[in-house]
């Protein structure tokens, strides 16, 4: 079929850096002259992600559930709206940290049969301090999920690579060619490199030699299935702005079941708004001027965590702000 829009598929574990990258997908495209279009899927009930890209590129959001599960019937509806509505000169689709790549392949293949797509590859992207840890310890299902995604991609993103040393680098890419003997794998920190090389003839060859993807007898791949279910998410919307340091306080002591938390958030200490991302023990923050009305809201991502517990902490934290805000008499 001539004319078709070339897709992109990005996953990668919470926290990976998956959004950075498509960052500099998006900037780098439009460099070329390219209109990119995206598809960004969460877990929570609000696109937070969505707030990093620019306004003026087509953005279509999937929320509530994952990809591969609960929203897959929508992302063929999404994706076939978007080239039908903006037609666009390149897709890029960010899965959800939890989402099972095989069904996210196989979403997207299903939906290019007729919406006019062709499915380029699939871009992984692993932290790479995170990786070594979960090899170590022998996380379990998260560890199985990130294998999983390695061995579906067609290129890897041995991300934050700064974060580990040369001889611990060099026992996670011998690691990575066990799961993936094809796929290149390109050390970055904050997802930088060579966007021409990543996206160029080799990316392509590379899938090419992959081959199909085997399926085992259960419908998954390997062990995986959809056993990401372990996975959940919680949403929280703020009635009014929170003390700064009191809400760096509380991130601080989140249980390690948390990986991941993004929000929008109005601080009572400053007049500016700003999404926070935290991920693997890390808080950061970037001032931002959303584009409507949009509630402040902190979405967390983690395995087995008690929700109503930290409910409490954050009215706590929103109790707190509101008798700062009281006139003394």
């Amino acid at each position: 079929m001539q004319n078709e829009i070339p897709v992109y598929l990005l996953t990668g574990f919470l926290g990976s850096g998956k959004t950075t990258l498509l960052q500099r997908l998006v900037a780098h495209w439009q460099s070329q002259g390219l209109k990119p279009g995206v598809i960004i899927n969460e877990l929570g009930d609000v696109n937070l992600d969505g707030l990093l890209v620019e306004s003026e590129v087509p953005t279509s959001e999937l929320l509530g559930g994952c990809i591969c599960c609960t929203v897959r019937e929508d992302l063929a509806g999404e994706l076939a709206l978007l080239v039908e509505r903006d037609r666009p000169d390149v897709i890029l689709i960010e899965a959800t940290g939890a989402a099972n790549p095989i069904d996210l392949l196989d979403s997207a293949t299903e939906t290019s049969m007729y919406a006019g797509i062709a499915i380029q590859g699939l871009i992984a992207v692993a932290d790479a301090a995170h990786l070594l840890e979960m090899r170590r310890n022998l996380g379990g299902r998260t560890y199985a999920l990130m294998q999983d995604q390695i061995r579906c991609a067609s290129a890897i993103l041995l991300n934050k690579i700064d974060r580990v040393s040369e001889d611990e680098a060099l026992e996670l890419e011998a690691a990575i060619a066990v799961w993936n003997a094809y796929a290149p794998v390109i050390r970055t920190i904050r997802c930088e490199t060579d966007l021409n090389l990543l996206l160029g003839t080799g990316f392509a060859e590379a899938r090419a030699e992959q081959g199909p993807l085997r399926r085992t007898p259960s419908g998954g791949l390997n062990m995986l299935g959809s056993s990401h279910g372990h996975v959940t998410s919680y949403t929280y919307r703020f009635s009014g702005p929170v003390d700064s340091e009191r809400f760096e306080a509380l991130i601080g002591e989140l249980p390690r079941e948390i990986y991941r938390a993004k929000g929008l958030l109005t601080f009572s200490d400053t007049a500016s708004r700003f999404l926070f991302q935290y991920a693997f023990r890390e808080l950061d923050f970037i001032k931002v001027t959303p584009q409507g009305e949009l509630d402040d809201t902190a979405v967390f991502i983690g395995e087995h965590f008690s929700a109503s517990e930290l409910r409490l902490k954050l009215e706590a934290l929103e109790a707190a702000g509101e008798s700062a805000a009281e006139p003394s008499e």
